[in-house]
């Protein structure tokens, strides 16, 4: 990456609600190729080794609606130096680089984590009603797995997205229903 270009980032869980890291523009965007799907175990912020959490992950297939934030260049090293500190503790997720498009069309390549399926945490294979049952069982040094997953969605829903998985989760987990009518749209 050139030492002169701002750096783009792409959120679809945590990093929407609690980035971590200083910004100067954020604003809603879709990555194509990959999804947000909780498929990644968690033994440390969400859960204990004993009684795992699930947390999210860009998973292969599809498209996802999330948000991106432009990092100044003169920040980006450090950014970058943060981001891999946090997301790649145990190199369950891969750092790519991925185009992703904001609603007006523009375009930007975005530093994206997605789910390494070969890492023993990859944890898409589960049901959804096994996937429930790991989140309202289980916590970490983060809080609450119902409360990363709620969190998630309240932040979703204000940038107007209603992803079905996560509210059937969420209900179910004791947050409102997403309204439709409140101009949320279908898909994650």
């Amino acid at each position: 990456m050139d030492a002169s270009t701002d750096l783009w980032i792409f959120g679809y869980g945590s990093l929407m609600w609690q980035p971590g890291f200083a910004f100067d523009e954020a604003k809603p965007a879709r990555l194509v190729g990959a999804h947000r799907s909780l498929c990644i175990f968690s033994n440390h912020w969400r859960g204990t080794k004993e009684q795992p959490g699930l947390v999210l992950g860009l998973d292969a297939g599809g498209s996802c609606r999330g948000v991106a934030f432009r990092v100044a260049a003169e920040r980006a090293h450090e950014t970058r130096a943060y981001l891999h500190e946090r997301e790649l503790r145990n190199y369950v997720y891969r750092e790519v680089m991925r185009p992703v498009r904001f609603e007006d069309g523009s375009r930007e390549v975005a530093l994206a984590y997605v789910a390494d399926r070969r890492h023993h945490q990859y944890a898409g294979r589960l049901t959804r009603e096994e996937r429930l049952a790991l989140v309202s069982q289980s916590r970490g040094e983060g809080g609450p797995n119902r409360d990363y997953v709620i969190n998630t969605v309240t932040h979703l829903r204000h940038i107007g997205v209603c992803d079905p998985e996560l509210e059937w989760m969420a209900e179910r987990l004791g947050s409102e229903p997403c309204s439709m009518a409140a101009g949320g749209r279908l898909l994650g």
